[in-house]
């Protein structure tokens, strides 16, 4: 145990590490796809791992630790004190962190929701007037299907092969649940904020991952990348959200993307990173198994 307790926290730095290699190099939706399934098992076998070094702080209480001396039994002792206090402390944070995320999510969607209402059950696209260039795909929830809200200022903004290839990005979003994939991995990088490069890197893909579906269906490339160009230039420096998930170093890479050509799906790479998000789950497995020994070994 007192090694493989700590392997998903290992592990997560290397993922941290391999995450831009991936988003590089896979095509986007199988990326997105590898990388999410990775950080959420390797996030949750890190919790696991804080939890059992929490657990070995049992055989210090007191009457626990009565009980044993009074069977003339010896608790082991599989961590230093300290670690498990630490790790004790590291779970509340976690647990702050996990609630801050899944309000932070609620709230976003309860928002946007809100902006749609009105709208008949049917409606898929939702022209608000507003000033600022932007563009949101909205999840559906209850039956209801997802919607796509768009501000007069971003239509405005582009000619109308432009527009189809907004509508077409924002339609992938909800085609393909990107919102699944999104708060997932956001949730792990809650969980263990070692992960966050995986989270930056999946946020960019499912937004890559659009793009290539709004160049599909409108067969042209090209004018794929002049309406992320276009719209990244309407939103210029009003806010830091704006149509499409834009930031200047992003629209860029997604620009140059498009003009490069699809990008190869590379299996084994993908594969590689599937099976580095299993590895910590073996580990804590591992490690769960080594201190029920040692407890059941002390106790019997």
């Amino acid at each position: 145990m007192k090694i493989d307790v700590y392997i998903p926290l290992l592990l997560s730095l290397l993922l941290a590490a391999l995450s831009p290699l991936v988003g590089r190099r896979v095509a986007p939706a199988l990326a997105a796809r590898v990388l999410t399934v990775s950080a959420v098992f390797t996030a949750a076998a890190t919790v696991w791992s804080l939890a059992l070094l929490a657990i070995t702080l049992v055989g210090q209480v007191p009457p626990v630790a009565a009980d044993a001396r009074e069977d003339g039994h010896r608790l082991p002792d599989p961590v230093p004190e300290a670690i498990a206090v630490a790790a004790i402390l590291t779970l509340a944070g976690v647990a702050l962190r996990l609630y801050r995320a899944v309000r932070a999510e609620r709230v976003t969607r309860r928002t946007l929701r809100a902006l749609c209402a009105g709208q008949p059950p049917d409606t898929e696209l939702v022209v608000a007037a507003s000033p600022v260039p932007r563009a949101f795909a909205i999840p559906g929830s209850g039956g209801a299907p997802g919607r796509i809200l768009v501000t007069s200022a971003m239509l405005s903004a582009l000619e109308p092969a432009e527009r189809r290839v907004l509508l077409a990005h924002e339609r992938a979003h909800l085609t393909h649940r990107h919102a699944l994939l999104s708060t997932a991995v956001a949730l792990a990088a809650a969980a263990d904020p070692l992960l966050a490069p995986v989270h930056t890197t999946v946020t960019f893909l499912v937004e890559r991952w659009a793009d290539e579906r709004a160049a599909d269906a409108v067969g042209d490339r090209g004018t794929t990348a002049r309406a992320l160009a276009r719209a990244a230039l309407s939103a210029g420096r009003r806010a830091p959200a704006c149509a499409l998930t834009f930031t200047d170093r992003a629209v860029t890479r997604r620009i140059a993307a498009l003009q490069a050509g699809p990008p190869p799906h590379l299996w084994p790479l993908a594969a590689t990173t599937l099976a580095l998000g299993a590895l910590p789950a073996l580990g804590a497995a591992d490690a769960t198994g080594d201190l029920l020994r040692l407890l059941g070994h002390a106790l019997v």
